[in-house]
C-alpha cells in the first residue's frame, strides 16, 4: 500500500492557492478541470516530496463547507526552521493560531479552516521570543 494524497474541499481556488503555494510553500504538480462535472482538482506537494500530496477540490457551483460537513483533523508538514516558517506566514498575513512556543510545533489554518500542523524537523529549536510568550489565537 502507498499513500497518495489527502483531499480538502475549498471555497475559493485562488485564495486557497495563494495560501498553500505562496504562503505555505507548496508547489502545484498537476491540475484537472472537469467541465461536465463542474469541478477543478489541483494537486500540491511540498518541495522535494512529490509523493505526499494535497488535492484541493473546487466545485464550481459551490460546496457546503460547514463545520459538520466532514470529519477531518489536520494536515502536518515538517519544516527546516519552525520560527522562520511561522514568521514568513505571519508576514504573509496568516494568523499563527498555536505559536511554536517550545520550538517544535505550531498550527495555522487555511482560508477554508483546514488546520495545518507545522513540526520542526529534527531536534526542537531553543525557545525564543516573541514565540515563547505568544498566546494561542482562535481555534487550531
Amino acid at each position: 500500500m502507498k499513500y497518495r494524497h489527502t483531499m480538502v474541499r475549498v471555497s475559493d481556488i485562488d485564495q486557497s492557492l495563494d495560501f498553500y503555494c505562496n504562503k505555505l510553500g507548496l508547489t502545484e504538480t498537476r491540475r484537472r478541470e472537469n467541465e461536465k462535472g463542474r469541478f477543478t482538482l489541483v494537486f500540491l506537494a511540498a518541495p522535494g516530496d512529490s509523493d505526499a500530496q494535497i488535492e484541493l477540490t473546487y466545485n464550481w457551483d459551490g460546496d457546503n463547507l460547514a463545520d459538520s460537513s466532514r470529519n477531518f483533523g489536520h494536515i502536518a508538514y515538517a519544516v527546516d526552521n519552525i520560527y522562520e516558517t511561522c514568521q514568513g506566514l505571519m508576514d504573509g498575513g496568516v494568523t499563527i493560531n498555536r505559536p511554536p512556543r517550545e520550538g517544535n510545533m505550531a498550527f495555522v489554518r487555511s482560508p477554508d479552516g483546514i488546520s495545518i500542523e507545522l513540526l520542526q524537523s529534527g531536534k526542537r529549536l531553543p525557545e525564543q521570543e516573541p514565540w515563547k510568550s505568544m498566546e494561542n489565537t482562535g481555534e487550531w
